[in-house]
């Protein structure tokens, strides 16, 4: 009998043991270093990818910062954007128009399965390479939390709440609120159209139709409002690609908060974070410092790392959850 009785107590030890360890398992945080002992050449290779990539198009790096922002958006940071083996997948919906990067993503997971197969997921490559492209376009560099897994699901009606650029202030406030982000992230985040560029399809209405009235949105410069109707044309090619920041556009600086304060924004949605009291005031605390107004403003730069960690931990999957893909636009076969 005291046999059978230690052999129930460390059968029940053994049981209990093996619950804490899935529960941690399932519980997985994301961390610095995550791969420092089962992949250490992970950053260098996301790096070089980047790098790379930017060299051969140079509107690579805000491509690869765009394309992080609508992952986590959607589902979490979990790579589902990059999934295109499915009927309906969450890359083709209409939020997601114009991203790309997704063959930088799987040329950096290609030299990663070689080194470390199996180990490495998608989502975290993502994040990396954002990283490394606000690095890539001139700004601060920011340490890029890891251990993410990546989603088995990848559903376009997932995206419906994507940011829209015509939406007013006060829905981007809650579709950011609803993501657990605050107006400061909002103004933050946007502040990531100091590089890049958008096409003419998205300016029809603020250039032509802002009320119904065949009308022009007024927050536009007048000395600039010309200037975006000869770069898109009523009726024009809606392909055209126009820079974000018509001064910087490849470089990561806070000329966007100038050009926001001045009725220099190109896309709606950045020119309405001046029509709400609360993210003006984010948008005016920038200039403070660039201006040494405030010297104890905190800087858009270091706030934009700061909010880009944020981001990255958006629903992510750790853990047991999820799966490591072997090839980033697929699942992984059960």
């Amino acid at each position: 009998m005291a046999l059978f009785n230690r052999d129930a107590k460390s059968f029940i030890k053994l049981i209990s043991i093996i619950c804490f360890l899935q529960i941690s398992a399932l519980n997985g945080q994301l961390r610095v270093g995550f791969y420092s002992e089962s992949c250490h050449n992970v950053e260098s290779i996301v790096s070089s990818m980047v790098k790379e990539a930017s060299q051969r198009e140079p509107r690579m790096p805000a491509i690869l910062l765009r394309l992080h922002f609508h992952d986590c958006f959607v589902q979490g940071c979990d790579g589902s954007i990059l999934i295109d083996n499915v009927k309906e997948a969450e890359k083709n919906a209409f939020g997601h128009e114009g991203l790309g990067g997704f063959a930088e993503i799987q040329k950096a997971k290609t030299q990663l399965e070689v080194q470390c197969p199996g180990v490495v997921s998608c989502a975290d490559i993502v994040a990396l390479a954002a990283r490394d492209a606000v690095v890539m376009a001139g700004g601060e560099s920011y340490e890029v939390e890891t251990g993410r897994r990546d989603g088995r699901v990848s559903d376009l009606s997932f995206a419906s709440k994507m940011p829209d650029v015509d939406d007013s202030i006060e829905v981007l406030k809650e579709k950011f609120k609803t993501k657990g982000f605050t107006e400061k992230d909002l103004v933050t985040l946007s502040g990531a159209h100091t590089i890049g560029t958008t096409a003419c399809f998205f300016m029809p209405k603020r250039l032509y139709n802002f009320t119904g009235k065949s009308d022009a949105d007024p927050s536009i410069n007048p000395k600039f409002l010309p200037e975006l109707r000869s770069k898109c044309p009523k009726n024009g090619d809606v392909n055209v690609r126009i820079s974000l920041d018509n001064l910087s556009e490849r470089k990561f600086d806070d000329q966007i908060m100038h050009n926001i304060k001045n009725g220099f924004a190109v896309i709606a949605s950045d020119a309405r974070l001046y029509d709400d009291n609360t993210t003006r005031a984010v948008v005016d605390s920038y200039l403070e410092i660039t201006e040494k107004l405030n010297p104890n403003s905190s800087s858009f730069g270091t706030d934009f790392g700061l909010a880009m960690v944020k981001l990255g931990r958006l629903e992510v999957k750790t853990g047991l959850l999820g799966e490591i893909r072997k090839v980033c636009n697929s699942f992984n076969k059960m």
